[in-house]
């Protein structure tokens, strides 16, 4: 037996979930699928998707003491499932959430392969003051230490924070509360994957209390009701030529995102497969394959970050390749002209 698409549940169902009779904080957890929700199927010896929202809630039954729960089951994904639509619809359904009056945060359960993504995505996005909080295990409910449990209650208690307000989105794994334009998975297997490599961690999840080290100084707000999907991203290597890139010209890209080497350069016939790109209109993004640093016109030679510089292609600081490729589709999505998102991309922080 395989898992099948069709099997997903793709309906939206809210549910009260532990209300008590005092009043506590009403969060709002929206699941998605991911490991989390996964369990061995004893057919295949491999993991997954089984359990509802509601299953994952039966497990940890001290929820109660911490928030009112509020459960909507918007799927069971797999998250490498996840497209444009299912991102615009997610936010959809957390957009009209926080609009209410009486809810104080809200908790997605998503997987850890793309989560970083979709949370920048709804960081970029999203314009509010009330936590947004995502979170999701590193092991199946079958393996021992399954960490779905520790990290939904870790989540819940940081979005009932006080302090969590105006942070932006936030991942919380391991006891730790990551901002999500800085946060990335390090690790294929370990609990502790999750890490903001350049600033460390905003806070920590502590004796059942949400502490934080630092606030947000700026956030970028990219106000769209849809994504461009035609932009690929392209991880750079020695010895590469033109011919990728003048395919995704030739079959209609419309942006495209370049992992660089070092402070982002290019072999000089990647180079000229950029040139082509940026005469044909497609917005080309630089950024570096290394996981810290910024890009910058460094060096002068043909492929180096200033000749790229001089051909027009935008800087994306020290933003991942994958949230450069989720940013620039957003950037698109709101604008065609080339100045523009050149503006979206500044980077304001250090």
């Amino acid at each position: 037996m395989y898992y099948n698409e069709g099997n997903k549940m793709n309906i939206p169902v809210a549910v009260n979930y532990f209300l008590g009779g005092f009043a506590l904080e009403k969060i709002v957890i929206i699941f998605t699928g991911g490991t989390i929700s996964m369990k061995n199927d004893p057919n295949l010896n491999a993991a997954i998707p089984s359990l509802s929202g509601n299953d994952i809630l039966k497990m940890v039954p001290n929820i109660k003491e911490i928030a009112q729960i509020e459960i909507i089951q918007f799927g069971n994904f797999p998250s490498p499932y996840f497209t444009p639509e299912l991102l615009i619809n997610l936010r959809r359904e957390v957009e009209n959430v926080i609009m209410k009056q009486q809810v104080k945060g809200v908790v997605i359960t998503h997987g850890t392969d793309t989560i970083e993504e979709t949370a920048y995505f709804l960081d970029l996005t999203i314009n509010s003051e009330k936590p947004i909080v995502l979170t999701g295990a590193m092991k199946n409910s079958s393996e021992v230490g399954y960490d779905g449990p520790s990290n939904l209650i870790a989540s819940v208690i940081t979005a009932s924070s006080e302090k969590a307000k105006n942070k932006g989105v936030l991942v919380v794994f391991n006891n730790e509360i990551h901002a999500a334009r800085d946060v990335t998975k390090t690790h294929t297997s370990s609990i502790d994957t999750f890490k903001s490599l350049e600033t460390g961690p905003i806070g920590v999840v502590d004796n059942n209390r949400a502490y934080f080290y630092r606030n947000i100084e700026a956030r970028d707000y990219i106000p769209v009701d849809h994504l461009e999907p035609r932009v690929s991203l392209l991880k750079v290597a020695f010895g590469m030529d033109d011919k990728i890139i003048r395919f995704l010209v030739d079959s209609g890209e419309k942006g495209i995102v370049i992992e660089g080497t070092g402070r982002g350069n290019v072999p000089p016939k990647l180079a000229e497969g950029i040139e082509y790109a940026i005469s044909k209109g497609v917005i080309v993004v630089l950024v570096s394959r290394c996981p810290m640093g910024r890009v910058d016109a460094s060096y002068g030679y043909k492929g180096g970050g200033k000749h790229l510089e001089s051909l027009g292609v935008i800087f994306g600081g020290n933003l991942s390749g994958q949230k450069a490729r989720i940013k620039l589709m957003a950037a698109l999505a709101y604008s065609n002209n080339y100045n523009e998102i050149k503006k979206l991309f500044k980077e304001e922080r250090t």
